[in-house]
């Protein structure tokens, strides 16, 4: 028996708070006879669904590569923009252009750095938590026969159904990796993660981030603050749209309900945007002040 027929058998199975008994009489009649050849015409009736399920995840993206482009974005579209609206309180576009463009390269780099890091950590964890439970069914076998009948408990699978998936999974040579995919709820990460991980968190970064600073290319040397004008309308709008739509998402774009959370999570990201960018002009600001009081009072 294969992870996969084990899988196609849990999934016609809902938890005890969901368990239909209709579906517990159309398993248990042909698992009267308690032996392992019913067994196996009882996985296959579950394995005709399986092909609609894996077609149809085939067309899912991959949450983790969502989820590490978000991090990039939402990194990229606030502390580039911040640092690129405290430069053009200097007035100079190219002290802006240049201070914006280091800080997207040097930021890419570290971020990519971490994800790619992170991912390496994700993988040397699964190596390590597989090397343990291959240990631990060669060890301990009464513990692993305890941690079967406990994956299987919240189903509320017929007693006689536990006890020979059990045995028959306590023999067989897949039951590290049934213990990986059902106790641990590991998945095997790819050979490719970590590269496109980082990849894709430093691309979002500085995509993000070079927004903001698109403006500053198209204006004089000293009309910053015309270009900051620019990049903070056209930050209001990226920030809110991505707001919008990673909140959507999420929570699902059809609905009223799911519009507003929709417009709320654009809202918020907003409103980081503003608060991020506002703190860096007024710090800017403050140390110039306190630069020309300084060389005022050395003067006298």
């Amino acid at each position: 028996m294969s992870i996969s027929s084990i899988r196609g058998l849990l999934s016609a199975y809902s938890p005890v708070s969901e368990f239909s008994p209709d579906l517990e009489k159309e398993y248990q009649l042909p698992l009267q006879n308690d032996s392992s050849s019913d067994l196996e015409s009882s996985t296959e009736e579950a394995k005709p669904s399986r092909p609609k399920t894996e077609k149809a995840d085939s067309k899912v993206i991959d949450g983790r590569l969502v989820s590490d482009a978000i991090i990039g974005l939402s990194d990229g579209m606030t502390v580039p923009f911040a640092l690129t609206a405290g430069l053009s309180a200097l007035g100079d576009t190219k002290v802006v252009v240049f201070g914006g463009m280091a800080e997207l390269i040097a930021g890419a780099i570290s971020m990519g750095l971490g994800g790619y890091l992170g991912a390496k950590s994700e993988e040397e964890s699964y190596r390590a938590t597989l090397k343990e439970t291959e240990s631990q069914t060669m060890t301990d076998p009464a513990g692993v026969t305890d941690t079967i009948s406990d994956i299987f408990a919240p189903y509320d699978l017929p007693p006689h159904l536990v006890s020979e998936l059990t045995r028959h999974l306590s023999t067989s040579p897949m039951l590290p990796s049934f213990l990986m995919n059902f106790h641990h709820t590991l998945q095997e990460p790819s050979g490719s993660r970590a590269f496109i991980c980082a990849l894709t968190i430093a691309l979002g970064y500085f995509i993000g981030g070079f927004i903001p600073l698109l403006p500053y290319f198209f204006v004089g040397p000293n009309d910053a603050f015309i270009a900051l004008r620019w990049s903070i309308a056209t930050m209001v709008v990226a920030l809110f749209l991505f707001g919008y739509g990673k909140t959507c998402f999420v929570s699902g774009w059809k609905g009223s309900r799911n519009v507003r959370r929709g417009l709320i999570g654009g809202l918020q990201m907003v409103l980081v945007g503003g608060v991020a960018a506002g703190s860096a002009m007024g710090l800017v600001k403050g140390f110039q002040l306190m630069a020309s009081s300084g060389s005022d009072g050395g003067e006298h």
